[in-house]
């Protein structure tokens, strides 16, 4: 979504001098007590018309109260909201997380770049993955090796003959990851671009169930992040599958979540993703 500059009609400044103001969890009136410095990045910098801000709040203000304050000035913000990351001091943090004074907050747009970039070479499909075609838009002149992984189904689990896989995902977070991945691996090797298709439904025999293609200068960052690519979707990506054979079916073992992504107290019996 392209957006243009408006006019500064709306003051983000702090008014001058003490306010008092009473938040919807609070129990009472709160004094004004302490100041923030708050950040935009790319499309919410245009929004803001700004690149920084000092908010004056009270005492035992949040970070879902700092968007409140936001969204009444900025009202275009509200489009955004839904892919918004927050940070407090530069470490990610729920909307609910509390406020202290001097906290650096800043608002962060999508790392996938929204519609163009990343997200152009992320995929989930229902048919079949046209390796040939994906690796010729990929290639470029620049590059001195493309490395392609691709995970094929096979006609035997654990001893048991295979007859065909189904694929599941929770699609709209599944995707979302999977550019989340591609944006990381961007930024952790020394690479030049990345794909990632993954099929849905079912498949046969010796069919593509995911494609990552990494092109780099140089083969062993593409290689490294290719092993971390699929090593990581394996794990963070919600994507399962049914394993049907002569004798029934099953889904198979899912490997558990890596410790920093929140579970329900690790206790619940829900398959983890799998692949």
């Amino acid at each position: 979504m392209n957006v243009t500059n408006r006019s500064r009609s709306a003051d983000l400044r702090p008014l001058p001098g003490r306010r008092d103001v009473c938040l919807p969890h609070a129990k009472s009136v709160y004094p004004v007590g302490m100041q923030v410095r708050v950040l935009f990045f790319g499309v919410l910098r245009d929004l803001a018309g700004r690149s920084h801000d000092a908010l004056t709040l009270p005492e035992g203000a949040r970070l879902s109260d700092l968007l409140a304050h936001y969204e009444a000035a900025v009202p275009r913000l509200k489009e955004f909201l839904p892919a918004i990351a927050l940070s407090i001091n530069q470490e990610y943090a729920p909307p609910g997380a509390a406020l202290h004074d001097q906290d650096e907050v800043a608002l962060l747009p999508p790392v996938s770049g929204g519609n163009s970039g990343v997200a152009a070479h992320i995929a989930l499909v229902r048919e079949r993955i046209a390796t040939e075609a994906v690796l010729a838009k990929i290639k470029r002149p620049e590059d001195g090796a493309v490395v392609v992984f691709e995970g094929i189904v096979r006609d035997h689990t654990r001893g048991r003959r295979t007859l065909y896989l189904d694929y599941e995902a929770y699609e709209p977070m599944a995707r979302r990851k999977l550019e989340e991945l591609a944006a990381d691996a961007l930024g952790r090797f020394q690479i030049r671009e990345v794909a990632i298709i993954h099929r849905l439904g079912q498949l046969q025999h010796s069919g593509t169930s995911v494609l990552i293609v990494v092109a780099s200068a140089h083969r062993a960052a593409a290689f490294d992040a290719c092993r971390w690519l699929i090593d990581t979707l394996k794990k963070t990506v919600p994507i399962w599958k049914k394993e049907h054979f002569a004798d029934g079916a099953v889904w198979a073992d899912g490997e558990p979540f890596p410790d920093d992504i929140p579970t329900a107290g690790r206790t619940m019996t829900g398959p983890p993703a799998s692949k």
